[in-house]
């Protein structure tokens, strides 16, 4: 009897079908990795299952990394299986191919990924001789109760009308790779022009996600701190006393002297409580001291609704704010609740809506939590599960019940199965989404806000204003589920009586800096991916990339991780903050003249033509044409570009050059010597920007010319492309009578080198390497496994003496090797900022190495009920 395999994306889906279909079409059998009846057979993959790659005869074994085999632009794309999904991949062609299988059934989520992992499986599972002809339809589900997945099933799609999405997916896919591919290697090649092994990687999306954060580093550095005043004044009322804060009733923010103020301060800068000039603000605060003031005040109820449902940015950036979690970190809790403890949805969406079949579900979840056992902290959200039942709050609302938002999934919300033995990071998270499921339907929390202005008059004639906000909360509404209670904020803001005339008890004048804009946090970085269609000024692309930003909710903290990986940023803290490397990225970019890799046009432009590929009005040769073109023309600008001659905003350095004192600059290569007056030839003196394919931070390189040696530093590669540590020094060459820098690997590399054997007799051991379990002993600048510095070498463990200016003392060492880190050292000093900051040394196992960790972020403190203060 012939049957229908069914191919959904994940085995959660797979057994929600087969429970679906259960009454419809009998009893399914459960097999090692499908289920099966009379009529279908159902499966699913894990996600991707294979890749594409070059063909043979163009994949590139020895040389990928020269001009001389780019482009690369093959005819066509072959398929590899991804090793970790190798045996999924083999079982579900295994059913592809049985006999009794007549037709196909794409199941996979409703979406262009969903698409494309269908037709790779497909395509896998045939030759280019004997493809695979079994027709084929396609389930489009954006609901997943029973009722939902049985009217899919009644109203399948041909092949024919789902050509369009399958071709935009293959298109997209094939076009990442090209342009990954012949940027990352033209850009690589470009930059080992000079020897050594400097991997530069780009990408349609990690190379506009890194502009963005460098954009910024430059805004802030370019920043010109500005002072500025206030005036504070504190004011005695019948029923009490409160502050308030001189503002300019005139200010307009657009006017071009900044409403009075100085016409060069930046409209980001300017506020209407704001004075540019010390003098005034003096001036004003000795006409009002002692002055009384006339009060008058403006009360209005105000809304405010819950937040949406959480889709997965929303859930990461939100969890980086108030715990820290890396988006990466928020990313694998949420897998887990939804793999492992089966207690939320699908985690990788986009959406923040639920379809609008979904009410009953919803009901039964608010039981759940309402009636189950919860355990720890959980167990308070029942009381508000059962309010919201009681009350009968869970209605069809529009803003969260809605069809037409939900992509490929829905909203991420708790599942109808209670947690039992949670982490504390799970925990944590899991009250997080739960908390918003539960607000998101109660009423909205209201609001009494108050405007007081007291103006006063002066002996001279003019009159001053001053202001006071006071925000009372009247019904807390979907607050309740946080914590929140009516008279919590504000509450003591005194009362006045209409016109009430008020004393003048004291007029303090503030003096400020302005700041520059803050560094970029995951938080807030995975904000400007989400949005970063609003860039773009051109209306259709901004328009196709409305609902897509840069990247996936899936992808982006891969994109960040990668970025951190490859050297481009680093965490400080919670910051994030470029290196020279993502510097010399942007500036190579701009001056080849292809900057459209580092915008995000180039994705609106992506998008709005794949868009006119699913409705059939752009052919996929087309699109697949302009892509290669655009592979071409990197590699050719890169290939007749002059390394010298990139323009770019270059640093001069403070400290003079080593040899004659006169001026050193950065070019886009090197740091030369530029004469005393800093524009002549020089000495001669030069050194790489990029020695061992490593980027020198603009802070370490003054190091390193005043100190004449810098390290151990981290981050080298080999002429092979492996990393290394090592130090770097400044020789005297007596041959060209000027210095020149070489690698210092200290003692350990040299006695390895000789093959000698390093006599440790003398010391007592630290502890046990973390790598090996050799013994970890004290040598030359480093603390080393035993097996590093003799040979033959069978382990790479070591780590300073000295990191970042701060000394680590053998004590610590052995706590580092015996409990995992350290104690808080905190004399750190940021090679980037010069700042001290404070952190454990610890020992990544993932990475292999010794790493900072930092302290969790103390709790805040419950608000107290104190007066308004302006």
């Amino acid at each position: 009897m012939s049957k229908s395999l069914i191919i959904a994306e994940k085995p959660s889906v797979a057994q929600d079908i087969v429970r679906a279909l259960t009454p419809v079409s009998g009893k399914f059998e459960k097999a090692a990795d499908h289920f099966e009846n009379e009529q279908y057979v159902v499966t699913s993959a894990v996600g991707h299952l294979v890749e594409i790659k070059a063909p043979e005869e163009y994949d590139v074994k020895r040389g990928k990394w020269s001009f001389a085999n780019l482009p690369v632009v093959p005819p066509h794309f072959d398929l590899a299986p991804i090793d970790k999904a190798k045996a999924r991949l083999q079982a579900v062609v295994k059913l592809v191919k049985r006999k009794d299988v007549t037709s196909l059934i794409n199941a996979c989520d409703a979406g262009r990924e969903g698409e494309l992992i269908f037709r790779l499986i497909v395509q896998y599972a045939g030759t280019a001789k004997a493809p695979i002809n079994k027709p084929i339809q396609r389930l489009w589900l954006q609901s997943m109760t029973p009722q939902a997945i049985r009217d899919g099933f009644d109203k399948l799609r041909s092949d024919q009308q789902m050509m369009g999405l399958a071709d935009a997916a293959r298109s997209r896919s094939e076009a990442d790779w090209l342009v990954g591919i012949n940027g990352t290697r033209a850009m690589t090649a470009f930059n080992s022009r000079d020897g050594g092994f400097f991997l530069t990687t780009v990408g349609r999306v990690q190379t506009p996600t890194l502009s963005i954060v460098v954009e910024r580093e430059e805004k802030i550095r370019k920043h010109v701190a500005r002072d500025y005043w206030e005036i504070k004044a504190g004011f005695g009322a019948a029923a009490g006393d409160y502050e308030g804060k001189w503002f300019d009733p005139k200010y307009k923010k657009d006017d071009p002297a900044g409403g009075g103020a100085l016409a060069d301060i930046p409209v980001s800068d300017r506020r209407p409580d704001r004075l540019w000039n010390e003098a005034e603000a003096r001036a004003i605060a000795d006409a009002v001291r002692g002055q009384p003031g006339v009060v008058t005040e403006e009360a209005k109820p105000s809304t405010q609704s819950s937040p949406g449902l959480y889709d997965l940015t929303t859930l990461q950036r939100e969890a980086n704010s108030r715990f820290g979690f890396s988006a990466k970190t928020t990313l694998g809790l949420a897998q887990a609740l939804y793999e492992k403890h089966k207690v939320l949805t699908y985690p990788r969406t986009d959406s923040r809506y639920l379809p609008e079949d979904y009410v009953p579900v919803v009901k039964q979840t608010f039981e759940m939590i309402a009636t189950e056992d919860l355990p720890g902290p959980l167990q308070a959200l029942a009381q508000h599960a059962k309010k919201g039942l009681k009350e009968g709050y869970v209605k069809p609302l529009k803003r969260v019940f809605d069809n037409t938002k939900v992509s490929d999934h829905f909203a991420i919300i708790p599942t109808l199965q209670a947690p039992k033995a949670l982490t504390e990071a799970e925990a944590k998270l899991y009250d997080m989404v739960v908390k918003r499921f539960l607000a998101v339907f109660y009423p909205a929390a209201e609001y009494m806000v108050t405007t007081r202005i007291t103006k006063v008059k002066t002996a001279a004639g003019p009159e001053h204003a001053f202001q006071t906000n006071g925000k009372v909360l009247v019904n807390p509404g979907w607050l309740a589920v946080y914590g929140k209670e009516a008279q919590d904020e504000d509450a003591n803001l005194v009362a006045v009586q209409p016109g009430e005339t008020v004393s003048n008890e004291g007029v303090n004048v503030v003096a400020l800096r302005t700041k520059p804009p803050a560094r970029y946090t995951e938080a807030t970085l995975l904000s400007a991916m989400e949005g970063a269609g609003k860039m773009i000024d051109d209306d259709e692309l901004r328009e196709a990339m409305a609902e897509k930003g840069l990247g996936t909710p899936a992808t982006r903290a891969q994109t960040i991780e990668g970025l951190i990986l490859e050297k481009y940023m680093l965490r400080e803290g919670r910051e994030l903050v470029p290196t020279a490397k993502a510097f010399q990225l942007m500036t190579l970019l701009r001056g080849l003249g292809v900057e459209d890799l580092t915008k995000p046009e180039l994705t609106g432009n992506w998008e709005f033509q794949l868009a006119e590929m699913e409705q059939g009005k752009l052919s996929r040769e087309q699109f697949m044409k302009a892509i290669a073109d655009m592979a071409e023309r990197i590699v050719k600008k890169a290939k007749e570009y002059d390394r010298d001659t990139i323009p770019g905003d270059y640093a001069t350095l403070k400290t003079p050059c080593p040899n004659c004192g006169g001026v050193v600059k950065e070019n886009y290569r090197r740091f030369t010597c530029t004469g005393a007056s800093g524009d002549s030839e020089g000495c001669g003196f030069s050194i790489t920007k990029i020695p061992g394919g490593r980027s020198f931070e603009l802070a370490e390189v003054e190091q390193f010319l005043a100190d004449k040696k810098i390290g151990p530093l981290e981050g080298f590669r080999s002429k092979a492309g492996w990393p290394f540590t090592a130090e770097l020094k400044l020789a005297f060459d007596d041959e060209t009578k000027n210095w020149k820098l070489e690698f210092d690997f200290g003692e350990d590399a040299k006695a390895a080198e000789e093959g000698e054997a390093v006599d440790f007799s003398d010391q007592e051991p630290l502890g046990s390497c973390p790598k090996c379990q050799g013994k970890v002993y004290e040598h030359g600048s480093n603390y080393v496994c035993e097996h590093a510095v003799s040979a033959p070498v069978t382990c790479d463990f070591k780590t300073g003496k000295v990191i970042l200016t701060q000394p680590v003392a053998r004590e610590q060492v052995h706590k580092l090797l015996t409990t995992g880190k350290t104690d808080l050292l905190e004399n750190f000093v940021s090679n980037k900022t010069r700042r001290k900051f404070k952190a454990f040394l610890a020992y990544d196992k993932k990475e292999g190495k010794v790493s900072f960790e930092f302290e969790p972020r103390a709790a805040k403190p419950p608000a107290k009920k104190a007066a308004a203060k302006a």
